[in-house]
């Protein structure tokens, strides 16, 4: 039981709030976070934005130096309109992994509310992005910043030189690349610092006037000319095969010009700065929310949060990680704060009371008691497949009533094959797993092959698993703007991955313009 709350030990009264009240709330916060969960965080810059201002925010993928794109536009027109329509609701806040971490709290939210979302957001997801290994490897916290404010202030002035058509039509074909457009197996470069980035304005500029565009009228014949067929030495010169699209085209594409390129490499540092938080759903909203409910609670337990204050808190969390069921009109999927906050609460009851089943699932944590140091490490060394697979207990899988759904081309029906029993638990938590793997779930496609000195045909592949096509529309739409940042023919060859049968090959020469 919480001790009665006295006036002068709570850290706010009442519904309003001002930015004094914000600061003491926040500091008892960050200093419990630390006492108590052990947290570790960027310093905190918060901001305080209109519902408008979020709106916006949402259209520019949560970004505040971003550069300007229609299609940011066209997002933020659709939001505004399932806001103004009460088909939405708005985020209560927003956090940016950068160094210093910048979090957005909403001006209408209540003083309750604030506390909430400054334990989720400034602690919660800063903690996360400071301390998981995808994110210290993939992503420059302390650079992002001030690289977003270069391009953008650098796409500005592409488009007042080069006029907003062109610019348009290079981040069209690259943001359709985006996707295709990260390192997933090996470590991507630094972001350049200031120094070196005004040096490469520099050496923008130079190459804008001296660049050459006299290869544009080299004769049909003469491009085909040197075309020998596949070359190991040309493709290890070229360090082919390439996962990563954008990487490939920004070197290798003699059609762009330097400032093209620029955006193109530009696109490529975005794609790149977001591919882990895809990763991570499950876990990064499951860390903040378990630690703003946990920070929520001891506050109210240590009396400096009033009684009518936390049931607002807990009315605002119960929405947060309202699950629907399966067959529920409301479901849409499996919500990543509900499932995120069992695991970390289901992880701190091994931790302290563990059941005979959960000592044979989990040896090295059931009565481990340190559910801190547990909980820590696993949120600094997984990511969402391989925490469910590690950590998702048979008690959960009951709790969710997980099942598995067999589906396959050659069978009339879909059928349930695996449930939450005995014989099903490893196939339901494995299958749980694959389907949070990005890996498996996003289409493999490769550089394999192009003739520099020939007809400059690029050749790219897509590994098929499990006999699943790409769509046409899309594959030729994608193969489409691939050509335009190429400049030359492309293919698409749609290889089996187990056996390496072609099973078709699509080129931009068959689609029509």
């Amino acid at each position: 039981m919480a001790r009665q709350a006295s006036k002068s030990s709570l850290l706010f009264s009442g519904s309003d709030w001002d930015f004094k009240t914000l600061s003491r709330a926040f500091d008892a916060i960050e200093a419990l976070a630390v006492e108590e969960l052990h947290l570790d965080t960027y310093p905190v810059q918060m901001e305080i934005i209109s519902s408008q201002q979020m709106l916006d925010a949402y259209s520019s993928v949560g970004m505040p130096l971003m550069y300007r794109h229609w299609s940011f536009g066209k997002h933020f027109l659709h939001q505004d309109l399932l806001y103004r329509k009460g088909g939405r609701g708005l985020a209560y806040e927003l956090v940016i992994n950068s160094n210093p971490c910048i979090v957005y709290l909403m001006e209408e939210n209540t003083m309750a509310l604030q506390a909430l979302v400054t334990a989720h957001a400034a602690l919660g997801h800063n903690h996360f992005f400071k301390n998981n290994q995808l994110f210290k490897q993939w992503t420059d916290a302390g650079a992002i910043l001030s690289y977003l404010d270069f391009a953008k202030g650098y796409i500005v002035r592409c488009e007042e030189r080069h006029g907003l058509a062109a610019v348009e039509a290079v981040l069209d074909s690259a943001h359709a690349l985006m996707d295709q457009g990260v390192f997933r197996y090996h470590r991507p470069p630094r972001l350049s610092s200031e120094q070196q980035r005004e040096g490469l304005r520099e050496r923008l500029e130079y190459e804008e006037r001296s660049y050459n565009d006299l290869w544009r009228t080299l004769p049909p014949s003469q491009q085909g000319a040197n075309d020998k067929g596949p070359d190991p030495e040309r493709k290890k010169s070229l360090n082919l095969p390439e996962e990563n699209l954008l990487y490939f085209l920004e070197k290798n594409s003699q059609v762009l010009e330097p400032w093209q390129r620029e955006i193109v490499r530009i696109v490529r540092v975005i794609a790149q700065y977001f591919y882990p938080q895809r990763q991570t759903q499950v876990m990064n909203e499951g860390c903040a929310t378990f630690v703003h409910y946990t920070l929520m609670n001891m506050l109210f337990e240590r009396g400096q949060i009033s009684e009518g204050a936390m049931l607002e808190i807990l009315r605002n969390h119960s929405n947060v990680i309202f699950q629907p069921a399966f067959d529920d009109p409301r479901f849409s999927g499996i919500n990543p704060y509900a499932l995120g906050l069992d695991m970390m609460q289901d992880i701190q009851r091994i931790s302290i009371k563990p059941t005979a089943e959960d000592r044979d699932w989990f040896p090295d944590v059931a009565g481990h008691g340190n559910w801190r140091e547990i909980l820590l490490e696993a949120w600094a060394d997984h990511r969402d497949e391989s925490f469910i697979r590690q950590y998702l207990s048979p008690a959960l899988i009951r709790k969710w009533r997980f099942f598995v759904l067999g589906d396959t081309a050659d069978q009339p029906h879909c059928q349930v094959t695996s449930i939450h029993d005995e014989r099903g638990y490893d196939k339901v938590r494995a299958a749980l797993a694959n389907s949070y793997d990005l890996g498996a779930n996003r289409p493999d496609i490769q550089v394999v092959d192009v003739d520099l000195l020939g007809d400059r045909h690029l050749r790219l592949q897509h590994k098929v698993n499990h006999g699943i096509l790409l769509e046409d529309t899309s594959r030729d739409a994608t193969l489409r703007h691939i050509r335009r940042l190429w400049g030359y023919d492309v293919s698409l060859a749609a290889v089996d991955a187990e056996t390496g049968a072609t099973l078709h090959e699509r080129s931009t020469s068959q689609i029509a313009k």
